[in-house]
């Protein structure tokens, strides 16, 4: 199939696509990278009477340190590329989490095309980078004709494909907090095909001081309408001893029966309920394992040998 007809507008500078948006924001639409719009346009799932091209403002890519927040800050551009960010030293050393999961996004060519703001905004459920801003409670800079605001990632997912994006607001930048010393992240998945959507995946961060796990990040994908932060898993994780192989064992195992007993995931015809609730335990239990081993590898102590992982 073939979209509709639509007006193309191509702006050079953000003024002007927030003002090309403010002329008629319910029947425009803005185009990033195209990875997610463009087949639901070809569908005609989307039938916008404008398309905004947000290719040509330079000023919506790049990544940058900020410094002004406690702890620092890394802001990606919205119109960075994943295959950017995945080559990004500063994502890498930093946001170890993202760094972890942008290689799981898709295939090389979509990761070439598709955005970090795209993906944000589309808001997929079972999409990568959504389930990252939601982990590290990122922020998104966002900015209309008349003003800008900071949304933070618990306000901004508000269901399936929805967020707190106003029709005529646009989303500038992606922040994410600088990890900080004796971090360790895991992104896993399962998925029928590589590079297809995964039918559930785990976002996983710990950070260590000494042996106790001073944070503890757990995020699902494909189990809810929006990134599912697993708050009970979490709890259980944060404040333990991981000293001894046992006791670390036995907390991910906590963690794991926590997440299958708090999370309701949807059944269809490529997963039934009780199978993703079944894998999510498996993988919270498996991406502690290696956020534990690269939080001490990180922190420069020796891992345990595998099998005795204190996950």
């Amino acid at each position: 199939m073939k979209p509709v007809a639509f007006d193309l507008v191509r702006p050079a500078e953000i003024g002007e696509a927030l003002a090309e948006l403010s002329v008629d924001p319910e029947e425009s639409k803005l185009l990033a990278g195209g990875q997610s719009l463009v087949p639901l346009l070809n569908f005609r799932l989307a039938r916008p009477a404008r398309l905004i091209d947000l290719a040509r403002i330079d000023g919506l890519r790049g990544i940058r340190r900020d410094t002004s927040h406690h702890g620092g800050r890394v802001s990606i551009g919205a119109m960075t590329t994943q295959q950017e960010a995945e080559r990004s030293d500063l994502v890498r050393r930093c946001v170890p989490l993202l760094a972890a999961a942008l290689p799981r996004i898709a295939h090389p060519p979509i990761r070439g095309r598709g955005t970090v703001g795209g993906s944000t905004a589309h808001a997929d459920p079972a999409a990568e980078i959504p389930a990252v801003v939601m982990a590290l409670d990122g922020t998104m800079r966002t900015r209309t004709a008349t003003g800008s605001r900071a949304v933070p990632a618990a306000e901004f997912f508000l269901g399936f494909l929805t967020t707190a994006l106003a029709a005529d607001e646009l989303l500038t930048a992606v922040e994410l907090p600088v990890a900080p010393p004796g971090t360790g992240a895991a992104f896993l998945e399962v998925a029928r095909r590589h590079g297809d959507f995964a039918l559930v995946g785990a976002a996983v961060q710990l950070t260590l001081r000494e042996t106790v796990v001073t944070d503890c990040r757990l995020v699902l994908t494909g189990v809810s309408d929006r990134p599912r932060r697993v708050a009970e898993a979490e709890a259980l994780v944060t404040g333990a001893s991981l000293d001894e192989a046992a006791t670390a064992r036995a907390a991910a195992a906590r963690a794991a029966a926590a997440t299958e007993a708090s999370i309701s995931p949807p059944g269809d015809l490529h997963a039934s309920a009780d199978y993703r609730r079944h894998v999510a335990g498996v993988l919270v239990r498996r991406g502690l394992r290696e956020a534990y081993r690269r939080a001490t590898a990180q922190a420069g102590r020796p891992a345990p040998p595998a099998g005795r992982e204190g996950c």
